[in-house]
């Protein structure tokens, strides 16, 4: 088929089979734009909910009261449990809207809800809260991708055949946040929550609009879809970052402005210059001048940082490597070569000298893996230069080169010793980063926010892989529990049954080797209440009693009337458990042959005594049975046991699912671990790796007796910059004190 490039609208090329179908109606391309879109939104949407647990736990932490501080924290918990329908309800609402253009009508769609609504109407509080909240980021969305927009609403109309109003485009910002607002429509937390959703929703899903638009024509124009239309102009990184920088941080929906947070910023910083008073001084130039010292501007501070940045991966591999030498070295050769005495401000010093403690505690934490902390050792100078030109670097826990900083500490907590760090994909992407800030970051932060929203991405997705191999190591480890119990059911079954009696032995065996996995099967499938449990417990019962002498006068009686349905019992059974059929024909003949002998013969002799040559072997069962599992051997039955308030074991009920620990292996190796399920069933803590996959398994004793000597230790798993900070300030405070 000739294929010109040209656009053949929607109701053109419809057939009379694909009407019966809305999605057959709608253009291949078509379908390829709505794909993408929705991967680039479901990334958005997944980045918002992994960032809304920490801004309101910052709300939490600066609430007036009792009262709204449980708000906060109510609402967090509500958004986890709501967080995968909220997801699914959004793209649902998408993927419909993409639908529902093959019945597009301009003279019967109605406007979105929240742009539908009249200003001047009576409405609750709440309500008018929340759309002109709304209307507001709808707004921001137009005046900077307002041109995009059209051009792809345009398209789109050529598409379809008919004209597409702009607040009807499926992608259009007034319907994203419709989707966002249905979706989440049984959230239930107080408007002022609503509100810091709303924004958070701006920040990380509308602000990638641009991204979203320009895909999109991209697309159309590839399928010749009005490429003649003049290309919106391209925005640059930087452009991207204000975007996003411009949706206002979700914390700040609550404050009067930002006014009140540039003064908390310089309140926080001039705190942590009074306890640095003590520490001013140590970098200088070597050489004594006789002119009065000259302070540096910033601006010539930061190309001086700027040049050591070029050097920083030869001098990071040395252990001596020392940014204030570094920079002391620096400032002598500019003092000589101008003549005069140049030395840092104040303020530039106090970051100087924070930056530097503050990575001496890092590189110091017994938390982060040895690989690690090299890879972090590089990225010094880039932190301190962003520290310069940016204050609120150490008083917003949600500054992008903060949370970069933090998140790859996160994601690299199960990195083991004995882990290829070269090839592994997270060490590579982290060191991607390191090298891409070393290369590029001059003076421009933005670069921040593009490497955290890409290292986010990637986490995420190794993160989700984790988990599918995490919780399948649970199931399986809650299947083997659960078989555990079955068989010490099966097995207290088989003693009660059968401890003291004198037996044949082949019908011990039976029972020990076939009957038992009967008995296991029920076990696991109907439980040990059942009546099918009851059922094949008493078929093993009236097995034992046939085939032993009873004195009874009607025990003959008794004993024919038995055997009809003892034997379809045991049939049945075994072929519920596909026992194999030549052996279970075997046992059978031996059990007739054992139920002749009891009405022919007197009772066999015990079986140390001289027995005819037909006779049964008879054994007495005196020993307690222990049943194998396929890779086990005898159970273990011992262990030890220690009081309620052994230190060991209140150190192992502190440990939560999903903490990190480091067990000793030998004197020279440590292996890093998570806690991936505690199994109740059998008290078994089930530990993984980095990637989801069971790498130990502890008793809570065997846990608590390891804990006591040393042998394994808990991992701090709090933010690695928080940790650092509040380390830095108390050896600050205990220095100020002692002068």
């Amino acid at each position: 088929m000739h294929n010109d490039g040209n656009v053949v609208p929607l109701h053109k090329a419809a057939t009379d089979q694909a009407t019966r179908s809305p999605l057959a109606r709608l253009p291949v391309i078509l379908l390829q734009v709505r794909d993408k879109a929705a991967q680039l939104l479901r990334h958005g949407l997944q980045a918002l909910f992994d960032n809304a647990d920490d801004t309101l736990f910052e709300m939490a932490d600066r609430a007036r009261n009792d009262v709204e501080q449980n708000l906060f924290f109510e609402a967090m918990r509500d958004l986890r449990l709501k967080r995968k329908s909220i997801e699914r309800g959004f793209l649902e609402q998408f993927f419909e809207a993409f639908v529902s253009l093959t019945q597009y009508d301009i003279t019967r769609s109605t406007l979105p809800q929240l742009l539908a609504f009249d200003a001047n109407a009576s409405l609750p509080n709440d309500d008018l809260e929340r759309n002109v909240a709304v209307e507001a980021m709808v707004s921001k969305v137009l005046n900077r991708e307002g041109f995009a927009l059209d051009q792809l609403t345009t398209r789109l109309s050529v598409l379809l055949g008919k004209e597409l109003l702009e607040q009807h485009n499926p992608m259009g910002p007034a319907m994203l946040c419709e989707y966002f607002l249905q979706a989440g429509r049984n959230l239930g937390v107080e408007i002022k929550v609503k509100l810091i959703i709303l924004k958070l929703f701006e920040r990380y899903v509308l602000s990638s609009a641009d991204q979203l638009y320009a895909e999109a024509n991209q697309l159309l124009i590839a399928t010749g879809v009005l490429p003649e239309l003049k290309p919106a102009p391209a925005r640059r990184a930087a452009d991207r970052a204000a975007a996003s920088a411009h949706a206002e941080p979700a914390e700040t929906v609550v404050r009067c402005g930002n006014t009140q947070i540039d003064d908390s910023v310089q309140e926080v910083f001039a705190a942590l210059q009074e306890l640095l008073f003590h520490v001013r001084g140590s970098v200088a130039p070597t050489l004594e001048l006789s002119a009065p010292a000259q302070p540096i501007s910033t601006r010539d501070l930061l190309r001086l940082l700027s040049h050591l940045q070029q050097y920083v991966p030869a001098l990071a591999a040395q252990d001596d490597f020392d940014l204030r030498n570094q920079l002391e070295q620096l400032l002598t050769r500019v003092s000589v070569k101008s003549g005069k005495s140049r030395v840092v401000g104040v303020a530039d010093e106090d970051v100087i000298n924070l930056i530097a403690m503050l990575f001496e505690c890092i590189l110091d934490d017994r938390n982060l893996p040895d690989s690690l902390k090299a890879l972090i050792g590089r990225l010094q100078i880039p932190m301190l230069k962003v520290a310069v030109l940016d204050k609120s670097f150490f008083s917003r826990s949600s500054h992008p080169a903060r949370r970069l900083l933090n998140e790859i500490a996160t994601a690299a907590m199960g990195w083991g010793q004995c882990d290829d760090h070269e090839r592994d994909s997270l060490y590579l992407r982290i060191e991607q980063v390191v090298q891409r800030l070393l290369n590029d970051f001059v003076d421009d932060p933005a670069i921040f926010s593009e490497l955290l929203a890409d290292f986010l991405a990637f986490t995420s997705d190794e993160r989700r892989r984790s988990e599918l191999l995490e919780q399948r190591t649970r199931d399986a480890e809650e299947g083997r529990a659960k078989a555990e119990l079955a068989r010490q059911r099966v097995e207290q079954a088989l003693n009660e049954t059968l401890l003291g009696k004198l037996l044949p032995q082949g019908v011990v065996v039976f029972v020990q080797d076939a009957w038992s996995k009967v008995l296991l099967l029920t076990c696991l499938k109907h439980g040990d209440q059942s009546a099918e449990w009851h059922a094949d417990v008493q078929t093993m019962a009236q097995l034992i009693w046939s085939v032993q002498r009873h004195e009874e006068a009607d025990a003959s009686l008794r004993l024919l009337s038995l055997v009809p349905g003892l034997l379809k019992s045991l049939r049945d059974g075994l072929s519920s458990s596909a026992f194999d059929p030549f052996a279970t024909s075997e046992f059978f003949s031996e059990l007739e042959v054992l139920h002749v002998q009891l009405f022919e013969r007197p009772a066999p002799r015990a079986p140390e005594q001289t027995t005819p040559r037909d006779a049964p072997v008879m054994v007495e069962v005196l020993e307690e049975i222990f049943l194998r599992t396929a890779d086990e051997g005898p159970v273990d039955t011992t262990s030890v046991r220690l009081p309620a308030d052994d230190v060991g074991l209140l150190q192992v009920d502190q440990l939560r699912l999903g903490c990190w620990v480091e067990f000793q292996e030998d004197e020279e190796n440590t292996l890093r671990c998570k806690l991936a399920a505690i199994i109740e069933a059998t008290g078994k803590y089930i530990f993984v790796n980095r990637t989801g996959m069971k790498v130990l398994e502890r008793s809570r004793t065997g846990l608590a007796l390891e804990l006591r000597r040393g042998a394994v230790r808990a991992l701090d798993d709090t933010l690695l910059f928080d940790r650092a900070l509040e380390s830095v300030i108390g050896n600050l405070r205990r220095l100020n004190h002692g002068k």
